[in-house]
């Protein structure tokens, strides 16, 4: 007859425990997993089904109840690593979102408001379309099995513990919220400058023949070439996301101590 004692039992339960904490903690945050179109009982499902399958390789330190102090510091360990994570990677497609509301403004498309089928707000069309275009070819690359993977190998480079990202950890997450204004603008420069440029020549003409009525004529022109901007610099975008996207997993890498 096999004996098991309750430490046994207590140690069985946190290797299961603290790695669903952090692989929930991060598809809670993280773009695609943490859409609202996504019931929240798939997330529970597919981060306990992970948990329950990496469990006998994660290194879970011994001597420490899970209702302990310690045990208490290390799930809320798990919890900041996990959205930390997650949150770095959802910058980059808030960034695609914010180019596409960038060149929206500048064509006048600033009062069409749709719902963002991943954080469920108002967003506007073109930040909307940009946003849908970036999650499939996030799904195209296979980004979703990548995050996994990094999560789950994160358990061997960052192991559970007390100690955490620390102090450079968290000045690189801090820096990294950088990219939400860069990413933007380097995705949405291009249309804007176009743009700028159709609204000088609109403002030539207004010298010119002020009788003319700009705003009837003006904005469907503007958003007529601004349509032709976004159709032209669409691999622009698609080749910006992919480098975004490449540098946002090294970054994952780098925080989990890969």
């Amino acid at each position: 007859m096999i004996a098991i004692t309750s430490a046994q039992l207590e140690h069985g339960i946190a290797a299961i425990l603290w790695p669903f904490v952090r692989i929930g903690s991060c598809f809670m945050v993280a773009p695609v997993f943490g859409a609202v179109t996504v019931p929240g009982q798939i997330r529970i499902v597919l981060s306990g089904a992970i948990a329950l399958l990496i469990a006998p390789l994660v290194p879970v330190p011994t001597g420490i109840a899970l209702l302990s102090g310690a045990g208490v510091l290390i799930t809320i360990q798990q919890v900041v690593i996990g959205v930390a994570l997650g949150f770095c990677l959802r910058l980059v497609f808030e960034a695609l979102s914010l180019g596409g509301q960038m060149i929206a403004n500048s064509m006048g498309l600033s009062l069409s408001f749709n719902i963002d089928p991943l954080n469920g707000t108002s967003t506007p069309a073109l930040g909307q379309l940009y946003t849908v275009l970036v999650t499939l070819i996030f799904l195209l690359l296979d980004g979703h099995t990548a995050l996994i993977r990094i999560l789950v190998e994160g358990f061997r480079t960052l192991p559970i513990g007390t100690s955490g990202f620390g102090p450079r950890g968290l000045w690189t997450i801090v820096n990294w919220g950088s990219i939400l204004f860069s990413g933007a603008l380097a995705v949405a420069l291009p249309g804007i400058t176009a743009l700028l440029i159709t609204n000088l020549a609109f403002g030539i003409v207004s010298r010119a023949a002020p009788t003319l009525n700009l705003f009837a004529t003006g904005l469907p022109i503007s958003i007529l070439f601004g349509l032709l901007v976004i159709i032209v610099t669409l691999p622009v975008v698609e080749s910006g996301f992919v480098r975004l996207l490449g540098e946002s997993f090294m970054l994952l890498r780098r925080l989990s101590g890969g």
